[in-house]
């Protein structure tokens, strides 16, 4: 980042931004650790067709203890940005301070990288065989252009196609919403010529799904959390519910009128947790009372950041009886095999 950016841009999303540019990644942690929760899976040789990972799911272990160093930062009068600025001590000095945060707080290191996992393993269900770049799996850079840093992004961008072209990549099934939204449409603006199909996870998931393919292992009401990105910036509204409603089992509500185009934000994603992080947690105990009110026993969605949010919502409020699910674990859960 440019020294005169430095104190336009809040130190939360100043560390962000540089980790992308340093480490290709926004915790700065080593190439390697990208690809850990692929560990044992079996991915198709052929990268013509890829399963875009992104940073949130497989770095949510580490985000969340840190969001909440944060917020309790703020509670107790102390500067908020004080922990995220100090991470960047230690990363100058090659120690994992996410790493650390992960073990202080007692959290069991996996997050929600199982998602991942569950993602890969409903597409081979379905037929599809997809490739994985692992450590060759550029970032897509989205919060780089959502600060503000557009040069930076149009470099990122630009970097990260020509990886692409240069592995043989023609399609991508992306499943972070911003990833997704960035790699369609941010970089078809920001590079010339630019040719991949991008699709998300739940596009790729609604074409294919057939009556009976998905069963539930019990009866529950779900309601579905439209994650920003997905409902407003790309219009995936009806392609979740249409899955969501071909599982059986399932009995899909919604809020009297806060969903699809208007569902009302979780209060997480653009390192929002970071800058505002009292506001952040007031907007996601006030989401939560809005799903919780249909009387859902799960609450899915499909975003790392709406994750964390909405536990951190419904564990405030003491609603320990609801659970949180990606859709993507949801369906894992009520694969048909018999």
């Amino acid at each position: 980042m440019k020294k005169n950016q430095r104190n336009l841009v809040p130190p939360g999303l100043s560390y962000i931004a540089d980790n992308i540019g340093s480490r290709d990644n926004i915790l700065g942690l080593p190439l390697e650790a990208r690809a850990k929760w692929a560990e044992g899976l079996q991915f198709s040789t052929d990268r013509s067709i890829v399963f875009f990972a992104g940073c949130g799911y497989q770095y949510s272990s580490m985000l969340e203890p840190l969001v909440t160093l944060v917020r309790t930062a703020d509670r107790m009068s102390i500067d908020p940005d004080l922990p995220v600025v100090l991470a960047g001590i230690p990363k100058k000095m090659g120690v994992d301070v996410a790493g650390i945060y992960t073990r202080v707080l007692g959290r069991d290191g996996e997050g929600d990288s199982g998602v991942l996992r569950d993602a890969v393993g409903v597409l081979k269900y379905m037929g599809v065989e997809v490739g994985y770049l692992g450590v060759d799996e550029p970032c897509c850079g989205a919060p780089l252009y959502h600060m503000g840093l557009r040069s930076e992004f149009t470099a990122n961008a630009r970097k990260a196609v020509a990886r692409f072209r240069s592995l043989g990549v023609r399609k991508i099934i992306s499943i972070v919403p911003s990833c997704t939204y960035a790699l369609r449409t941010l970089f078809s603006a920001a590079v010339p010529g630019y040719d991949i199909e991008v699709r998300h996870f739940s596009e790729e998931v609604a074409d294919r799904i057939r009556p009976g393919q998905y069963r539930y292992p019990h009866k529950v009401k779900v309601v579905y959390h439209d994650p920003c990105q997905l409902g407003r910036y790309m219009g995936l509204i009806d392609q979740p519910r249409r899955v969501l409603r071909s599982v059986e089992n399932l009995e899909l509500v919604e809020p009297e009128w806060t969903s699809g185009e208007w569902s009302t934000c979780c209060g997480g994603g653009g390192g929002f947790e970071v800058v505002f992080p009292d506001m952040s947690q007031t907007l996601a105990e006030g989401r939560v009372r809005e799903l919780t009110d249909t009387g859902a026993g799960i609450i899915s969605t499909q975003c790392p950041g709406c994750l964390m949010q909405l536990k951190s919502g419904l564990k405030a409020l003491k609603k320990d009886k609801i659970e949180v699910v990606d859709l993507a674990t949801l369906l894992a859960r009520s694969m048909n095999t018999k």
